[in-house]
């Protein structure tokens, strides 16, 4: 696809006309979380788009409840309900009216925190989108799927879904996988059953991995008439996800497709897991040099929301400040233009200079049976990288120094029981990651050079 396609197919420029607005302020405003400065973004800005199904307005932002904050940084600590409630409250009142939940976030209790704190609002406020997150083959018979699909509702404290999709089709053994999940144990009829019955109002699926079991299910949309599909898109992910990693799909393709069946996309990891808000320190002078008063996080946001055909674009938002920025960029949206959706095409290209290990901190590889803290490992390492804080080579002149700070700040990340070097590469974290990152092979080479590091031999 050339520029002026990508761009026709995106609706620069058109999609701020075809908007509904309704909160926030501009840019220059402080990001903190206290009630003076919540009384400087105004309620009735955000932007929506139109479910063209049942004509609702969804929020072009959209709330993604993996990553509810905690008590503690303990690892074990329990959800902090207050503060998810303040959030929720937040969120609402600024328009935000799209909650993604599932089975599988938060060690199995998004779903109940998400619940408690939309309950005290009335229903027809929000609208809730869970998951049957059947990974585990224990969970691929009829009656255990069952039992999770009805437990949500009872953790969720509604008598209806709004959105329901199969959780990260394409993962694991791709068509295998998929039909014995969904298809072999009938569940999929069962859940069609539930639409036709109102108990689901739209259904869909997000996806992960094969690209062979997403293009089987948009072959049989005439029969399913899927209302939606989640997809992994970003101004990174646009051309180079196969180029990251050779099982990913380049979203260019993903959103395409679903253009073509007029399928409403709703996007995931617009951030990569906030790997695009903590860009190498050379991208962030680019993108802050461009536009000094945007975050960088920003720039990723205004992409995923400037296409037409995206219905919400998911945020993991933990703290006050996060859901703040976002509001800002979405009351209202400002599409991309012309030129600065080359910009980013542009920085993309730059970023691709600068590898990193593709984790998204989704913690889907977690917990490690041998006790290793598998995302902090490669966060710290991508942290490094993109602060230009690796020491690459003896012969740097800041070789010594930058040495010190990278073992220091592994050993303050990670503790040192759960380092790399205690992993013995069984694989069973390998399965889990939607990224298909070869985990064991990466903290080898991580491991190696800490090894290295430590003796000074690198």
């Amino acid at each position: 696809m050339d520029r002026r396609e990508f761009l026709k197919r995106m609706g620069v420029g058109a999609a701020a006309t075809t908007a509904v607005l309704a909160g926030c302020d501009s840019r220059n405003n402080p990001v903190t979380g206290d009630k003076a400065a919540q009384g400087d973004i105004p309620t009735d800005k955000m932007t929506y788009r139109t479910n063209p199904k049942t004509g609702e307005k969804v929020s072009l932002l959209g709330y993604g409840c993996m990553r509810w904050p905690a008590v503690s940084d303990d690892s074990n600590a329990e959800l902090d309900q207050e503060a998810i409630n303040s959030l929720v409250d937040y969120a609402l009142a600024h328009g935000v009216n799209y909650f993604d939940t599932s089975p599988a976030y938060c060690k199995g209790f998004s779903e109940r925190a998400t619940g408690i704190a939309l309950k005290r609002h009335p229903r027809e406020k929000y609208f809730i989108a869970t998951k049957l997150s059947n990974f585990a083959s224990s969970t691929w018979s009829r009656d255990a799927s069952l039992a999770m699909y009805h437990n949500s509702f009872k953790e969720l404290q509604v008598d209806y879904i709004d959105y329901l999709l199969l959780h990260a089709v394409g993962m694991g053994e791709g068509m295998k996988e998929y039909e014995a999940r969904y298809i072999d144990n009938g569940v999929l009829d069962f859940l069609l059953e539930e639409r036709e019955a109102g108990r689901i109002r739209n259904l869909g699926f997000s996806y992960h991995g094969d690209v062979r079991v997403f293009d089987h299910l948009l072959a049989q949309h005439d029969r399913y008439h899927w209302d939606f599909v989640q997809i992994q898109l970003n101004y990174l992910d646009w051309n180079h996800a196969k180029e990251i990693n050779p099982r990913n799909t380049d979203a260019e393709y993903l959103y395409g497709e679903l253009v073509k069946r007029n399928i409403p996309a709703v996007i995931m990891e617009p951030l990569l897991g906030g790997r695009l808000s903590k860009v190498n320190d050379h991208i962030v002078a680019r993108l802050k040099q461009r536009e000094p008063d945007r975050s960088v996080a920003s720039w990723a946001f205004r992409f995923a929301g400037s296409f037409p055909d995206v219905l919400t674009v998911l945020s993991g938002m933990t703290y006050m400040e996060h859901l703040q920025d976002n509001l800002r960029t979405f009351c209202p949206l400002q599409p991309l233009t012309e030129k600065e959706n080359a910009f980013l095409h542009e920085t993309a290209d730059l970023m691709m200079l600068y590898p990193t290990v593709p984790c998204n901190d989704c913690k889907y590889c977690m917990p490690c049976p041998y006790g290793l803290d598998i995302p902090g490992i490669l966060l710290h390492y991508n942290k490094c990288v993109n602060e230009g804080n690796l020491p690459e080579s003896r012969q740097a002149a800041n070789y010594r120094e930058a040495r010190r700070a990278f073992l220091i700040g592994y050993d303050r990340s990670v503790p040192r029981l759960r380092q790399a070097n205690h992993c013995i590469g069984c694989n069973q974290c390998v399965a889990h990651c939607p990224q298909r990152i070869n985990i064991p092979k990466e903290l080898q080479r991580i491991d190696n050079f800490v090894e290295h590091l430590k003796q000074g031999t690198l």
